[in-house]
């Protein structure tokens, strides 16, 4: 969340920031903000005084007569029923104003390009040469039905609409391409993390997932646990409530783990193949370090570079687009999407997402260093990136090399993790 104090000193920002995100609602909740803030600042010297005043009245209550004491613990009495419901307020104004905070969106930085939605995400950069075949391609599901690879009708049967079996070479595939992401990120100095898969509502609510996005989530009602879209969840709130030395950060974590979305809203959107699914793995990278607007902005495009450089191992042509206010969920101050060309889509698909978003998710995780000179803890800086999302990845992996006869090209980079093969599958057509 927002610190309260730049609100104080700067609501109009924040109003503009909301509205620039197209969330009108929630502007709304900056004055509510200020209201109750304002009311509970007037509200505690008075609270102050009358403790005080108690505390005082009582060192004094062995010097009164009997007379006096009766009348005085009688007064006594009236001022702590008189505190008691001030104090209640201020527990409801406190509660209150923790709720209204909760719904006031991260401020875009200056350079969100202004759009309604991702038709107006703006293309900062674009990597390959979109391949010309010699044949008619064929989309992965096609593919991978004939090679015996994929399945929908019998995990549709078990499981519902979105979801999927894989098989054999298409399996492996899937397998191989996460292993090579978590290497080549441990090479980089990153350390492999194992996290949870269902995490209390204080993750979800820490990481700027809800309020606002319970609708996408999978939630177990029995236990109070929610099943993650993202191992940002877990791994970003693995620190939450401690007090980091400088000297430790930053933080840099890769984690492989299993997702689950609803896919809220996507009622006849993309129900064709592995595009839009509600069980996926990911492989995610997370960056926790100091307040420093320059070191994050520097964090942002190294772990933006490690996605590029996997999808440039994979030779997969690909395009950055900075994600307009429209497009932008409530902690971020500014994404990257990456997009991998989809020869079965005529167009680039989303594939990975890069966040930051200085000290949002922190300041509600309680997540804060103390600086190296042992001054005041401050909040720490966060962000994260998609390393790699599979079994989205296939698609253009399988339809950007596949071959003439229905087999499928290895990229060189992945062939270590296929036993050495350079070519997927059997002769189909």
């Amino acid at each position: 969340m927002l610190d309260l104090k730049l609100l104080r000193e700067n609501p109009d920002a924040a109003r503009a920031g909301a509205l620039k995100k197209r969330m009108p609602d929630r502007a709304a909740a900056v004055d509510a903000v200020l209201k109750l803030d304002a009311e509970l600042r007037a509200l505690l010297p008075t609270l102050d005084g009358m403790r005080s005043e108690l505390k005082s009245g009582s060192k004094e209550i062995g010097k009164m007569a009997p007379a006096e004491r009766e009348a005085f613990l009688a007064r006594q009495k009236e001022r702590k029923a008189e505190m008691g419901g001030l104090e209640q307020r201020e527990k409801a104004l406190r509660a209150e104003l923790e709720k209204q905070l909760a719904l006031i969106p991260n401020i875009p930085d200056s350079e969100v390009p202004e759009g309604k939605d991702d038709s107006e995400n703006k293309e900062t950069k674009r990597w390959g040469t979109v391949r010309t075949f010699g044949f008619t391609p064929r989309p992965h599901y096609e593919i991978g039905e004939k090679q015996g690879w994929l399945d929908f009708e019998r995990a549709s049967k078990m499981a519902g609409s979105r979801n999927y079996f894989l098989f054999g070479d298409l399996a492996l595939l899937h397998d191989a391409v996460l292993r090579y992401a978590v290497d080549l990120l441990v090479g980089r100095g990153f350390t492999p993390v194992d996290p949870p898969l269902l995490v209390r509502d204080s993750a979800m609510f820490g990481t700027g997932f809800f309020p606002g996005g319970e609708e996408q989530t999978y939630r177990a009602e029995r236990d109070e646990l929610n099943l993650i879209g993202t191992a940002e969840v877990p791994v970003t709130s693995l620190h939450a409530g401690e007090i980091l030395p400088e000297d430790q950060l930053p933080k840099k974590y890769v984690a492989r783990s299993a997702c689950f979305r609803r896919e809220a809203g996507t009622y006849g959107k993309d129900t064709r193949g592995l595009y839009r699914v509600h069980q996926f793995q990911k492989v995610e990278q997370v960056v926790i370090d100091i307040a420093d607007t320059a070191r994050s902005i520097e964090h942002h495009h190294a772990i933006v570079k490690n996605a590029e450089d996997m999808l440039q191992a994979f030779e997969l042509p690909y395009r950055i687009v900075a994600v307009c206010g429209g497009d932008l969920g409530v902690p971020q101050a500014f994404k990257y999407d990456i997009e991998t060309w989809m020869p079965s889509r005529n167009a680039y698909g989303e594939t990975h997402s890069a966040s930051r978003f200085y000290d949002y998710q922190a300041r509600r995780l309680e997540l804060r260093y103390r600086p190296k000179d042992g001054s005041k803890a401050m909040v720490c800086h966060t962000l994260n990136n998609t390393v790699v999302a599979s079994p989205r990845i296939l698609i253009p992996l399988v339809e950007n090399h596949q071959q003439q006869d229905g087999t499928v090209r290895v990229p060189a980079v992945l062939q270590p993790y296929l036993g050495g093969r350079a070519v997927l599958g059997k002769p189909i057509y």
